[in-house]
């Protein structure tokens, strides 16, 4: 059995849907198609959701299931805000070729941070790195990366193995996982403002992973907005709450006084 979830792991992770079901179009946006090649030879599709006055733009990082159609209320959301908003789906989600793995998320980020500074001619410093749960883990490594504006980790975890020993407390998970994430040794590095959005009703990533994220981060502007719901809807169920605290944190590092 335990070699068995060690093979398999990867499939148990990266839970990918390979139809993208709704579109920016059903939320009243303006967006373009973008195809993006990685370094290894993979093309990422995704949209770049337009806004007519721009203030900068949000690089979002979806969680583990899924694909970016799932992600058009977000989109809408961080929209309104005064950004524009690249969605992409990673290898082997939605419309993107190849297989999904820790290595190929990272890959892929590093492809979609360089189609937007390099062909869109994006300034990072007018850039806001936005992960969700696996996304937040992305996140985390680009900002070890690069230099963006700022970064938002919203239902995250310190490290896949952390989340793992919680749910299976019996198997000796820690020693099984390949696919690690290990945001808690990586964000002393981060040194651009920080957000840290988590809900305490969150029952599969606990509210102690973003205090211990908030703790080691090596940022001095960094906080924590404690938001309502579940892991997958706390956004939603969050309201007007979430939508202030995102709106605050884009204000101080698109928008400083």
């Amino acid at each position: 059995m335990l070699a068995w979830l060690y093979a398999t792991q990867e499939r148990r992770v990266f839970l990918a849907t390979r139809s993208v079901a709704h579109t920016p179009a059903e939320a009243g946006l303006a967006y373009e198609d973008v195809a993006i090649r990685t370094e290894d030879g993979e093309i990422l599709r995704g949209w770049l959701v337009r806004h007519p006055r721009p203030r900068g733009t949000v690089l979002f990082f979806h969680g583990n299931a899924g694909d970016i159609g799932d992600r058009v209320p977000t989109a809408a959301l961080l929209q309104r805000q005064g950004v524009e908003v690249l969605l992409v789906d990673y290898r082997g989600y939605g419309r993107s070729t190849g297989r999904p793995s820790e290595a190929g998320t990272y890959r892929d980020a590093a492809a979609m941070w360089r189609w937007l500074t390099e062909e869109r001619g994006a300034p990072p410093e007018r850039i806001v790195l936005h992960g969700r749960s696996l996304g937040g883990a992305v996140g985390v490594w680009l900002a070890n990366q690069v230099t963006p504006a700022g970064l938002i980790l919203e239902s995250t975890f310190t490290s896949l193995p952390d989340v793992a020993a919680r749910l299976y407390p019996l198997l000796p998970v820690r020693r099984l996982m390949r696919v690690r994430y290990p945001s808690l040794e990586r964000i002393g590095a981060v040194r651009c403002p920080l957000l840290v959005i988590h809900s305490r009703e969150d029952r599969l990533v606990p509210f102690a992973h973003a205090e211990a994220l908030l703790a080691a981060a090596g940022s001095a502007r960094k906080r924590l907005v404690e938001i309502r719901g579940s892991h997958e809807w706390g956004f939603h169920d969050s309201g007007p709450l979430y939508e202030q605290a995102l709106r605050a944190f884009l204000d101080e590092v698109l928008d400083p006084s």
